[in-house]
């Protein structure tokens, strides 16, 4: 697989925090690479057997009512989340995915950036660090990865864990 173009669209609407959302969005590319450069992900990723040269997806930053009101709209879930993921293309079947002009847009990743706060104070983080942990959570499920069971959950924490402190070491 050539090294594809990786193009990431972000937005931040919550006034609370300002996010380096041009840092966010170098730590977003090396993790993706990241996953692409692991076998176990790649050969088991909506990306694999694809033709494609360029990979895109979306991140918005917002609050927890914003994520409230998403999982009631498209969800039918009644809760805030810090994270929701779209898998637009890896939710789709193989036959259906779309691809146009050798680009993939995998999907969006929204993130309540109060929710992630109080998550980090929760865990004892840093909430800079609970916010890319969870943007590495988010690729995965724009890869078509879930965590249904135990050994789904174990393998995409590990994921997550590894590309976070091999990117760590790399400055981004």
């Amino acid at each position: 697989m050539n090294k594809p173009v990786i193009n990431i669209f972000s937005e931040n609407i919550y006034d609370n925090w300002q996010v380096d959302e041009n840092k966010l969005i170098k730590i977003a590319r090396s993790v993706l690479q990241y996953y692409l450069q692991q076998t176990d992900i790649y050969e088991n990723s909506c990306l694999y057997n694809q033709e494609y040269d360029t990979i895109s997806f979306d991140i918005l930053y917002c609050n927890g009512e914003k994520t409230h009101q998403i999982n009631k709209e498209y969800r039918n879930k009644y809760y805030v989340a810090d994270i929701i993921t779209f898998a637009i293309f890896a939710d789709e079947t193989p036959e259906q995915r779309f691809i146009f002009d050798g680009e993939i847009n995998l999907g969006e990743i929204i993130l309540a950036l109060d929710k992630i706060t109080q998550s980090a104070q929760e865990k004892n983080v840093t909430k800079e660090h609970e916010l890319c942990f969870l943007i590495a959570h988010g690729i995965m499920h724009l890869l078509g990865f879930d965590h249904q069971t135990e050994d789904e959950y174990n393998f995409v924490v590990n994921a997550q864990n590894n590309a976070l402190e091999t990117i760590k070491d790399k400055n981004v």
